[in-house]
């Protein structure tokens, strides 16, 4: 038996099915919605959020403090385990560095206990999929200071590639210009992006349609993917599953992939990315 726990943050979108099937500790991110702060989940409430959101309902959301990450991870130290926490990008929120504080505090009371924080530079099923890796490596009997390290190198070869049906939620987030967000709507352009080495959503291509922002995605993969090493590979929606259910298909026969999660993007990320989200998750040599 391992005598660490995986510890990792709402922002990885893992239903809360996969996260215990795992054994995975998950704190939560917060989203406000209808004048209340809900945990962020892709369980609970996630369709009506989306609807709310259709409607031209406001969200907002809010990181992890460095109490909640405290309560999370002596949770697992007062059981006598060791603790490897692995949190959503630093480049989109400050979830990572509340970790951090948290840790160091945590190792003043608990000197015999080891902790490790990784900034995984990923979000949603990217994190996510980084993650389960991670957990498969336990799983095999990999130690902490070693996985700690194999996550932190292997971060950057996991790619996130995706599009959004409607830029005015990237428009709102600062992610674009209320005049390209205008022109982009009016053009029925897509933006195909993805999370860089830093961990920022950065704008890589446009397209014309959603069909040809589906084709892009997989495309992506075409070219950076490794062959043989993406036997599985995650994709999230935004409410949007036949979308999703396309994406699969395409990567299933044209690049051999043997399963494929298929997931919420979570209300938290949902909020800043809009209904109609759509993103594929894979390794590649990087990202």
């Amino acid at each position: 038996m391992s005598n660490f726990k995986i510890i990792t943050d709402s922002g990885s979108d893992l239903p809360k099915a996969t996260a215990e099937s795992l054994g995975l500790t998950v704190s939560p991110l917060f989203v406000n919605f209808r004048g209340a702060t809900i945990p962020d989940s892709v369980d609970e409430g996630i369709q009506e959020m989306y609807a709310g959101l259709r409607a031209g309902e406001p969200a907002s959301t809010s990181a992890i403090n460095p109490q909640q990450w405290s309560d999370a991870i002596e949770g697992v130290l007062a059981e006598g385990l060791d603790a490897l926490v692995l949190t959503f990008s630093s480049g989109l929120s400050t979830t990572y560095q509340s970790a951090v504080i948290a840790a160091n505090e945590l190792a003043e009371k608990y000197p015999q206990r080891k902790i490790r924080v990784v900034d995984t530079l990923a979000a949603s099923l990217g994190q996510g999929l980084l993650v389960w890796y991670a957990c498969k490596k336990q799983q095999e009997g990999m130690a902490l200071d070693a996985l700690a390290d194999w996550v932190t190198e292997n971060r950057f070869r996991l790619c996130h590639w995706f599009t959004v049906d409607d830029l005015m939620y990237l428009k709102r987030g600062g992610r674009v210009s209320a005049a390209t967000a205008l022109v982009g709507t009016m053009l029925n352009i897509k933006p195909v992006l993805h999370v860089d080495d830093e961990g920022h959503l950065i704008s890589k291509a446009k397209v014309r349609g959603r069909k040809a922002a589906i084709e892009a995605l997989a495309a992506k993969m075409g070219q950076l993917g490794l062959p043989g090493e993406n036997d599985t590979v995650f994709i999230c929606h935004g409410d949007c599953l036949e979308d999703a259910k396309k994406l699969e298909a395409i990567v299933k026969e044209k690049f051999g992939v043997k399963e494929v999660f298929i997931g919420y993007t979570g209300a938290v990320i949902g909020s800043h990315s809009g209904p109609g989200t759509l993103a594929l998750f894979f390794l590649g040599e990087h990202r």
